[in-house]
Formats: C-alpha cells, sequence, structure tokens
C-alpha cells in the first residue's frame, strides 16, 4: 500500500471517528435538552467511556470527553424509584436481589437538598417517554436530514433508457456467458438497429420516461415491437421483435433477486447508468425503503450469528449484508477515500454511511429491552397502563413502576449484546466486509 493510501484511509478513518463522536453526542444532547426541560437534575453529560480526557462544569451538569468514543450517556438523578419501604434498601446476599438495588443505589448517586422534586422516576410517564425518546429521535433526524440532503443535491446511480451497449446474440443470463455461439440467435436489439448512445423515449407509441416502465413493458412483451429513440437529437423509430429469455427476476421493489430467474420478453441491450439528483418525493420514498430494509437487518441479526462465528473463526466468507460494527464502518470509511471516483462521490458515500449509522442507533435503541432507550420507554408506558386501568376500576394508584427490577434481565441482555459485538469486532478485524 502506498503512502498516499495510507494517508487517505487514514483520513477517512478520522472522518468516520468524527461523525460517530457527533452522532453520539447529538444522542445524547437530546436526552439532556429535554431532562432539563422537565426539571431533572442531569450531573453528567459524556461523549464515550473509560477516562475523562476533558470536562468542564456548567451549572448542574459536568461536560466533557471520555477516552474511548464507542457511545456516551448522560446520568440523571433518581432513574429508578425507592424500595418499598420508601428507603434505598439494605444490601442483600442474593445475587439477582444485589443487582436490583446496586442499580437503585446508583440512581440515588449525588442526591442533593432539594432534589427531591428533580428525580426522574417523579415525572409524568409521558415525559419520561419523551426523555428517553429523545436520544434515538435526534438520530433519526440526522438520519433523515443527511439523506434527504444528499440525495436531493447528489443522487443515486440510476439506470437511464438511454443505451450503453447492444447485445450481440440472445443468451440466457442464467448461463453467465458473454460470447456469442453459433447456435445463438441475433439480439432482437441488434436486428432493429439499436446503436449506443441511442435514448429510448417511447415503447409500442407509448412514451417512456424511466428505467423502471421500460424494463417492465420489455419484459412483458414478445413478438412485435416499436421503439422510438432520440439519435443525434431527432426521433427514429425502429422495429423489433422480442424474444422469450431466461432473465433476472425482480422483487415487488423492482431491485434483481440474485441467482434467481424467470422467463420474459427480452430485448438485449444495457441501460446506462448515471448519478441522478432525487425529487423530494423520491427522496422520501427511498428513506422510507431504507428504513424499512434497516429494520429488517434488525430482526435477520440473531440469524447471522452462525456466519458472523464462521468468518471470525472458520473459513467463511463474510457476507456482503453482514453487520458491521464500528471498526468495520471505520475501516469501509477509509475503503471510500480510496476510491478513485470523484471526491463529490465520495463526501457522498461518507454522508451515506453516517446517515446508515445513525438510522442504526435509532433502530437498535428503539428495543423495548433495558438497558437501551426502548426499555425505560416500554416501562413508563406500562406504568401508564397499569395507572389507568386502576383509575377506571377505581383501584388504588400502584405507584411508580420499578424498572429497577428488570435490571437483572438487563444484564442478561447486555453480556448478550456485549457478546455479539466483540464476534462482530473479531470478524471486523480478520475477515471485513469491502465495498472494493
Amino acid at each position: 500500500m502506498s503512502t498516499t493510501s495510507i494517508l487517505m484511509t487514514v483520513l477517512g478513518i478520522v472522518i468516520f471517528a468524527f461523525g460517530l463522536l457527533f452522532s453520539i453526542a447529538w444522542h445524547e444532547l437530546g436526552h439532556l435538552s429535554t431532562a432539563k426541560l422537565f426539571g431533572i437534575r442531569v450531573p453528567q453529560y459524556m461523549v464515550g467511556f473509560g477516562p475523562t480526557i476533558w470536562s468542564r462544569r456548567k451549572g448542574d451538569t459536568e461536560y466533557g470527553i471520555k477516552a474511548i468514543p464507542a457511545g456516551g450517556y448522560i446520568r440523571m438523578i433518581g432513574m429508578f424509584p425507592p424500595g418499598p419501604d420508601g428507603r434505598l434498601e439494605a444490601r442483600s446476599t442474593s445475587p439477582w436481589r444485589g443487582m436490583i438495588e446496586d442499580a437503585r443505589s446508583a440512581a440515588f448517586e449525588e442526591l442533593r437538598p432539594g432534589d427531591e422534586t428533580r428525580l426522574f422516576y417523579t415525572r409524568k410517564p409521558w415525559k419520561r417517554v419523551i426523555v428517553m425518546f429523545a436520544g434515538p429521535f435526534m438520530n433519526l433526524v440526522l438520519a433523515v436530514a443527511i439523506f434527504l440532503g444528499v440525495a436531493m443535491s447528489f443522487g443515486f446511480q440510476t439506470q437511464t433508457t438511454e443505451v450503453a451497449g447492444v447485445q450481440q446474440c440472445v443468451i440466457a443470463q442464467s448461463e453467465n456467458r458473454d460470447s456469442c455461439e453459433s447456435s445463438d440467435p441475433v439480439s432482437p436489439a441488434k436486428a432493429a438497429g439499436l446503436r449506443e448512445g441511442d435514448e429510448i423515449v417511447a415503447f409500442d407509441g407509448r412514451r417512456i420516461d424511466d428505467w423502471a416502465t421500460l424494463s417492465d413493458r420489455i419484459r412483458q412483451t414478445t413478438g412485435p415491437a416499436t421503439l422510438t429513440v432520440l439519435r443525434d437529437g431527432r426521433e427514429v423509430t425502429l422495429d423489433a421483435v422480442l424474444k422469450k429469455n431466461a432473465v433476472a427476476k425482480k422483487d415487488a421493489d423492482g431491485e434483481v433477486i440474485p441467482d434467481e430467474y424467470v422467463v420474459a420478453g427480452y430485448l438485449g441491450f444495457a441501460a446506462k447508468t448515471e448519478i441522478i439528483p432525487l425529487s423530494f418525493g423520491d427522496s422520501v420514498v427511498r428513506m422510507g425503503d431504507m428504513i424499512e430494509d434497516g429494520v429488517d437487518s434488525i430482526i435477520a441479526l440473531p440469524s447471522k450469528i452462525p456466519d458472523l462465528w464462521s468468518a471470525a473463526f472458520g473459513d467463511g466468507e463474510r457476507a456482503d449484508d453482514s453487520p458491521v460494527g464500528v471498526v468495520g464502518a471505520a475501516r469501509i470509511g477509509g475503503e471510500v477515500m480510496n476510491l478513485d471516483v470523484p471526491a463529490q462521490n465520495q463526501i457522498a458515500m461518507m454522508l451515506f454511511l453516517l446517515a446508515g449509522f445513525n438510522l442504526s442507533l435509532f433502530l437498535f435503541n428503539m428495543l423495548p429491552l433495558l438497558p437501551l432507550d426502548g426499555g425505560h420507554i416500554a416501562g413508563a408506558l406500562w406504568e401508564a397502563l397499569r395507572r389507568n386501568v386502576a383509575r377506571v376500576f377505581r383501584r388504588p394508584d400502584p405507584g411508580p413502576f420499578d424498572v429497577a427490577k428488570l435490571m437483572p434481565v438487563a444484564y442478561v441482555v447486555a453480556g448478550i449484546f456485549i457478546c455479539f459485538t466483540l464476534l462482530v469486532l473479531v470478524a471486523d478485524i480478520v475477515n471485513p466486509v469491502k465495498i472494493t
């Protein structure tokens, strides 16, 4: 690897690291701002974990940066209510009970006179939901803003109706060969006189504006058809006879399904691809698809573990859709800066990488599991439901839901997450996902 390549790789990693730190700080700012809005005292706002490398106190809160940029946190007093007797309970010899009491004790650290009215658990459930949701929501806002901004100003690589090349013969795509054989019939596009550079503007007399529509109409047609092409500034009509052929199967969104084929109409040309900015509406649709894919990826995480293990400790290949961690994403950032593409393409790819990271933070944190934000949201919603049910049936108020009682489960969940994170880390180091 040349010195320039090394420098560009380091630059990509540094850019991603700053983007990561900003995303974490932005997330915690959501928690901090809403907590202060509702009068909850926040002793600490920290970006990173481990030893503190810089901090400054302003008002009630210490703001700082820690050495390991792998997360962040704010510390609010009174995250959990006191025990049944109204006081912090004595230390128990039961390990499960001890976990609960440790969590409860930590929630009351730095309690000062007058803080009785500034405890997190004393706020109404809807306010606690807002405080816990605000962090992930900030990541969603950042992801949407970056995605829409880049999609509308830069765009995506998109197939157009311009002809990039004409196939010489009809070859089933399932055969995976490029050269023609004597038994192969001439492709309909070549027989019709279609040329590289032609722009197809109509098919069978119906105007065409995009590749997806043209592709669908070609697939639905066998036999005679007319093509209207824009050639050298004027429209020319060509007569073609489309043939049946085994072509790649598409899903409901028009995306090609790997290694699956269907018999459909075939013309025989390659469409030119260009980077085209999207309209606001199309950008929103693409963002929706991105969120849907993100949800599917979160759901599919458990099924990825065997392949990850094989890629990390065996001779298995690392799949393109394999989960990546911070290290893997940073390596991808380094690769982006080494691509032989214009600088604006590199910037767009880095921004998309950051948008995807923020979307993942939002979706992951919304899982209704402690210690994630979604777990605290679920606890507040359950408390609201219990109190409303009690009010309807005129029963005594059950009081705050003691989320601390779920801490043993939270430790198990955290342990699973840590093991998964370490597995991804090993795979990112020994068998990384590569975009090249």
